[in-house]
């Protein structure tokens, strides 16, 4: 009987441990996702292409919005956006690393949902609009040969 009592006892206080345990390591996973959010701010300090889309949310020190993007088979089509908040003339570059290709500006998307385009490698347009903005960038589909590769892409927004 006093051994069965004394097995109760430390099955008891073993349990007791292990609960400890546990709110000890959700302590250290706490920490872990405070690190995870400080480095993922740092990363949303660049205009970094995701999927087949480029957040333009940071200008570089000479105040133009710039990103490097990579168009593959996948993603035929890239998707960068915008916000206008005062009106003013666009300027958009398209920089291929390979020096040329075919690839340009095939249309911008307005906040009201009209749309403009097709252009070039370079577009320059007023934007007379408030909100969010797209620009489609992509192979123009008269020409042979479709671009695949990096390229950078920069914008210019200067303010009436």
């Amino acid at each position: 009987m006093k051994n069965i009592l004394m097995l109760l006892i430390l099955i008891f206080f073993f349990s007791c441990q292990q609960k400890e345990n546990k709110n000890n390591s959700v302590a250290i996973s706490d920490t872990i996702s405070v690190k995870k959010e400080k480095e993922e701010n740092k990363q949303k300090e660049e205009n970094k292409q995701i999927g087949d889309t480029i957040f333009m949310n940071f200008k570089n020190e000479k105040g133009l919005f710039t990103a490097e993007a990579l168009m593959d088979s996948i993603h035929s089509k890239i998707y960068v956006k915008f916000k206008n908040e005062d009106p003013g003339q666009l300027k958009a570059t398209i920089i291929p690393s390979t020096g040329k290709g075919n690839i340009r500006f095939n249309q911008i998307i307005f906040p009201d949902k009209s749309s403009d385009g097709p252009f070039g490698m370079d577009v320059e347009i007023p934007l007379k609009q408030k909100g969010n903005h797209i620009l489609v960038i992509g192979h123009s589909l008269m020409a042979d040969n479709p671009f695949w590769g990096k390229f950078n892409v920069q914008l210019e927004n200067k303010k009436e």
